[in-house]
């Protein structure tokens, strides 16, 4: 039950880290359910107290970072409400295009609400490219966590 346990976890991880590539995937909770199912499993008894604890901080600081890293890069690049938005809904809409749509529908709806505010096209285009920035930023930490989140469990439980 161990070796399946171990395995399913790995699975999850895995999954989850991939998983984080893609807006509005709770990649975060996939990785602590990874956790938890495993030592659902074996009894409770491979992860201690702070390994759960390190799991909730970096938890909590994939949360954080995929929120702040997209505010900070649209703000840094002098991004408005109306860019921020642009981005949310290409995000949204860009889910049902696949890989290519995440990618550029918010870029291209950030720019075109900037556009559409008042905004020139040199910033209206900076602006846009400050939501990517933010987005790609953010997406990049949160891997990285999510990787840090699955060694702390693998360095317990091999």
């Amino acid at each position: 039950m161990d070796a399946l346990a171990d395995w399913l976890f790995v699975a999850l991880w895995l999954a989850g880290v991939l998983l984080t590539f893609l807006p509005f995937v709770p990649a975060t909770l996939i990785v602590l359910l990874g956790a938890f199912v495993h030592e659902l499993l074996v009894g409770f008894k491979e992860l201690s107290l702070g390994v759960w604890l390190g799991l909730g901080v970096l938890g909590l600081l994939a949360l954080l970072l995929d929120n702040l890293a997209q505010l900070w890069g649209a703000r840094r690049y002098g991004a408005g409400r109306a860019g921020l938005w642009g981005a949310f809904l290409g995000g949204l809409l860009g889910l049902f295009l696949g890989v290519v749509g995440v990618l550029v529908l918010p870029f291209l709806l950030a720019f075109l609400f900037e556009y559409l505010s008042g905004r020139k096209p040199l910033e209206a285009l900076r602006a846009a490219w400050g939501t990517l920035v933010g987005m790609a930023g953010g997406v990049l930490g949160k891997a990285v966590l999510h990787l840090g989140m699955g060694l702390l469990v693998l360095r317990s439980i091999f």
